[in-house]
């Protein structure tokens, strides 16, 4: 079964002056995966004649399916549907049942519909008209030589609705579609480079439909295994396979599967083992707790923080000696440790998290440069400790930082350390 093929479009000059933030096409791929339809482009093109021709002449050559966004308001500016029905040797006309969901809308919300609202309803002649329940822009499908081309409205809940209601069901009677599957599996703790030479021959025997991708971010790479065919049972039986050969080569990495992040897996980790946490902050300044705190329930296992900046904080809160923070410096393995040992016992904590770094941009030496950050995990048997150097973002650094925090603490749970 052949691969469908789709293009995404969003039209507009505010996306490109990057006055607005493009979420469009990252919702239209994700429902365009889930009935295996591959997206193969994405593109952004501004307010332009040209431009949309030139879009929709590459396109057609190339795509099964063309879906656009932007460009279809009432004001001078969008020009979307002019320039489809001039590509498409087609005229626009007033469209009955355009015309009706218009009075409808305006009559619903008790305004007067004037006579540049109305020209909404001017559609081609030759598209398929698609009701728009949640705006006045209706959208378009057209079918131009052995490329459908679909328009929406740029406004992100119209186009959702649109989507939803609209374009996916005719999608689905449109193409025999290849079944899609992924499979997300999250590591931490390795970087991309040495994962891939971790799983290099593994990588090297997956079937052709299954492809691997590497996905990195801070502190963590998650591993996404696609494959595409035409049974969806033999599909996932195949993905699981490949799958249970992985583990074994990176056990110690991973962390969980799927949308589970980092700080998800600590809490459950938490929580199986009836055990609480406790942090003292110094570089990372609140970030840590906040982390493991967006999860619902966190009570349960969370007992507060010390976001400790200053020399004095640490010691009278925590109970770093002074000696310690003139000998070794406040970014030292001997302050992260006595920090991570200060906080359990006045928190009455099983475990204890502590940070203290050079976050930056300023304030770093050639023995501790910006990046430099220490890191101590205490429980109840040992106290164990992790230095990372980062780069110069201050905000990259902070949530690196406790990125590589919380996964000490699910190693030192999992006694890993």
């Amino acid at each position: 079964m052949r691969p469908i093929k789709a293009e995404v479009v969003t039209i507009g000059d505010e996306i490109l002056y990057g006055q607005i933030t493009d979420t469009n096409t990252q919702f239209i791929s994700a429902e365009l995966d889930k009935i295996g339809i591959r997206t193969s482009r994405k593109i952004s093109i501004g307010d332009e004649r040209e431009a949309i021709l030139e879009m929709l002449t590459e396109g057609t050559e190339k795509a099964d399916i063309i879906l656009i966004t932007g460009g279809l308001g009432p004001t001078k500016d969008d020009i979307t549907k002019k320039t489809i029905a001039d590509f498409t040797n087609d005229v626009l006309e007033r469209r009955p049942e355009a015309t009706e969901a218009l009075i409808a809308i305006f009559k619903k919300f008790g305004k007067e519909m004037t006579e540049l609202n109305a020209q909404q309803a001017d559609l081609p002649s030759k598209c398929t008209y698609l009701y728009n329940a949640v705006g006045t822009a209706p959208g378009m499908w057209f079918e131009y030589n052995d490329t459908i081309i679909i328009s929406m409205p740029g406004v992100p809940y119209e186009m959702k609705y649109l989507m939803q209601n609209e374009v996916i069901p005719r999608l689905k009677e449109a193409f025999d579609r290849p079944v899609i599957l992924h499979r997300i599996i999250r590591t931490a703790g390795i970087g991309e480079s040495w994962l891939a030479t971790k799983i290099e021959d593994w990588e090297d025997q997956l079937p052709e439909h299954i492809k691997l991708a590497y996905l990195p971010s801070l502190g963590q790479v998650r591993l996404r295994l696609t494959g595409s065919g035409s049974n969806e049972e033999q599909l996932k039986q195949e993905i699981d396979k490949e799958v249970e050969k992985l583990y074994p080569l990176i056990a110690e990495y991973i962390h969980g599967e799927g949308d589970e992040e980092l700080e998800l897996t600590v809490a459950k980790l938490l929580l199986e083992k009836e055990a609480t946490v406790s942090f003292a902050e110094s570089c990372t300044g609140g970030f840590l707790s906040h982390s493991l705190t967006r999860n619902a329930g966190s009570s349960a296992y969370y007992l507060g923080s010390v976001t400790a900046y200053a020399n004095a904080v640490k010691m009278n809160l925590l109970g770093v000696k002074e000696e310690t923070l003139k000998s070794y410096g406040a970014v030292s393995e001997q302050t992260v440790i006595e920090m991570a040992e200060g906080v359990r016992k006045r928190m009455g904590s099983t475990y204890a998290v502590s940070t203290s770094g050079i976050a930056g941009p300023g304030g770093g030496s050639p023995d501790k440069p910006v990046g430099t950050i220490w890191i101590a995990c205490a429980g109840p048997e040992k106290t164990v400790t992790k230095l990372i150097t980062s780069t110069k973002d201050r905000e990259n650094n902070i949530k690196y930082g406790s990125k590589v925090a919380l996964n000490l603490l699910r190693k030192m749970i999992l006694n890993e350390l």
